[in-house]
């Protein structure tokens, strides 16, 4: 866990974790108290991490880069609907890249997630009381 918080969960890792902890940021400016959690490895999952967190939060957001159709995202949001449904009070949120070819240098950052999109899928998931 790489920040503490209690109205959601952020969970990602890899490059994203630097936009990640600054959405974190934003959302605290707003008032809205984000954890953050950096999986830091995909095999093997701690996922007791993730479902205490959305348990505590209610509210999950996945960010990563890749693709969001069969990205691993996919597979921690397939978890914490399985494992974690009574707890969520709102759907789990994915902030991916495209499901497209990662485009030249030019177009990457149009491509990857970004601090905006990541704040603005936390505030939808916010949005649900």
């Amino acid at each position: 866990m790489l920040r503490d918080g209690s109205d959601i969960t952020l969970v990602t890792w890899g490059a994203q974790v630097k936009e990640t902890l600054e959405a974190a940021e934003k959302l605290a400016a707003a008032g809205i108290s984000a954890e953050v959690i950096d999986v830091a490895t995909l095999t093997p999952l701690d996922f007791p991490t993730i479902a205490e967190s959305v348990a505590k939060t209610g509210r999950c957001v996945i960010v990563h880069e890749a693709a969001k159709t069969a990205g691993f995202g996919a597979e921690i949001a397939a978890r914490v609907a399985e494992e974690c449904l009574f707890d969520l009070l709102a759907p789990v949120e994915r902030v991916t890249g495209y499901d497209t070819h990662i485009p030249l240098f030019r177009l990457e950052m149009k491509y990857l997630p970004s601090v905006d999109k990541i704040v603005a899928a936390a505030r939808r998931a916010m949005a649900y009381s």
